[in-house]
């Protein structure tokens, strides 16, 4: 039978000031409504979570859930990607990511990352009092803006930029450790990790940390052009989360994997609504579903044309019928006969 469960949304692109996207109770009556049977939670959403609270009071974690399951869902994860950004940011973004932290740290970038770091701590906690196994977050990026080397990168910068961010995250891993949830890193342009090479430079800076984990997302392979099946042979022992979201790359005579500073509209690769857009889910589902992938499918909605409500609503069915029922049995077993080694020994004409 199958282990994935799902089909689960990520609430982040869905959150507002106006019902029913207002509340935890408004949001997840809509979720589950619509036939999901999970949700993830933006912890800088305060109008969803209190994540403070969640961190030091069981109680409220159980009102917390409560919540959700009488409006049909479960609690997937909990997401810190705005203030995982901000354990690591090089300067040149400071004025930029000041916007993810509260107004009291702007301007101070030190104060800003202790904020960050205090915020993935309470996440650790909190997770661990919803009786979660898994949490997600982006890594930040010291190097990002060397990404293409020109000039040259110096010798050592890389070994050096991935050894700070790993003295950075290792502190955090350790409290995730202690509270029993694998910390999973989304992998995506602008942070330090964003393909297979460069998790795998973190992971060893931080010596195979146990619970430095994946967050699967194919859309950011498709814009980078990187082989996304493949990626889950290499990794599936790491990949705890599963995004599904759809993405488009069509280049042309003007424009390719840069951007050229457009728009998402006009952007050779683009964000789509599931089915809209290239990545070949068949495959994937099939891969997990190869490698036993216990995770929620949770459709995240980023999508330059579509509006999220029916990106949403069509979600539910397009993830329905791509998890995988596995089999129990194989195929030809009609066709088979008892064995025993005498008999194998005289098929292979052995005396």
């Amino acid at each position: 039978m199958s282990k994935m469960k799902g089909p689960a949304i990520f609430l982040a692109q869905f959150a507002s000031g106006e019902a029913p996207f207002d509340n935890l109770d408004n949001i997840t009556r809509w979720a589950g409504g619509l036939g999901y049977k999970g949700v993830q939670i933006p912890t800088w959403e305060s109008g969803l979570i209190d994540l403070e609270m969640a961190a030091e009071s069981k109680d409220y974690c159980a009102e917390l859930q409560a919540t959700c399951a009488a409006n049909g869902v479960a609690i997937t994860e909990l997401s810190t990607h705005l203030q995982g950004q901000l354990v690591a940011v090089h300067p040149a973004y400071d004025e930029q990511f000041d916007g993810f932290a509260p107004a009291q740290v702007h301007g101070n970038p030190q104060a800003r990352q202790e904020w960050a770091v205090n915020q993935l701590l309470l996440a650790a906690r909190a997770s661990r009092n919803l009786g979660l196994n898994a949490h997600v977050t982006f890594s930040g990026a010291l190097l990002w803006h060397t990404m293409y080397p020109w000039p040259q990168r110096p010798e050592g910068l890389v070994e050096t930029g991935f050894r700070e961010l790993a003295d950075r995250w290792v502190p955090i891993l350790n409290a995730f450790d202690d509270a029993g949830v694998d910390l999973c890193y989304e992998i995506h342009p602008g942070e330090d990790l964003h393909d297979g090479v460069t998790f795998e430079r973190f992971l060893e800076a931080t010596g195979n940390h146990d619970r430095c984990h994946i967050l699967y997302d194919p859309s950011h392979f498709v814009l980078q052009q990187l082989d996304y099946v493949k990626f889950i042979d290499y990794y599936h022992e790491r990949i705890k989360m599963f995004h599904v979201k759809d993405a488009e790359f069509n280049p042309d005579g003007r424009s390719g994997v840069y951007g050229g500073y457009q728009g998402w509209v006009d952007r050779a690769g683009r964000f789509r609504s599931l089915g809209d857009g290239q990545v070949d889910f068949g495959a994937i589902f099939s891969q997990f579903a190869k490698y036993g992938f216990e995770g929620w499918a949770v459709l995240e909605w980023e999508c330059c044309l579509k509006h999220p409500e029916d990106g949403a609503r069509e979600g539910v069915d397009f993830i329905n019928r791509h998890i995988i029922r596995t089999t129990d049995k194989a195929f030809d077993d009609f066709a088979g006969g008892g064995a025993d080694e005498a008999s194998n020994r005289r098929i292979l004409g052995l005396s």
